[in-house]
């Protein structure tokens, strides 16, 4: 059985297919941005790469979970 994923992660299937890009691109392209803070590195994904906010919130928040781990 597997497990369902949870949190922001949760999101990443849709924002691959409605993007066209691999997570890993869209990790790499917060690199830019790494020392921002979360609603300005969301901003940056919103307005640099026109992504709704929903899908730029939940790349931050799992990026930032991962870093604070």
């Amino acid at each position: 059985m597997t497990e369902k994923i949870k949190g922001p992660a949760s999101y990443f299937p849709s924002i691959e297919e409605k993007y066209g890009k691999p997570m890993d691109y869209w990790f790499d392209q917060l690199n830019e941005v790494r020392t921002k803070a979360h609603m300005e590195q969301v901003a940056f994904l919103k307005t640099e790469h026109e992504m709704g906010h929903g899908h730029a919130n939940a790349i931050v928040a799992y990026l930032k979970s991962k870093s604070s781990s």
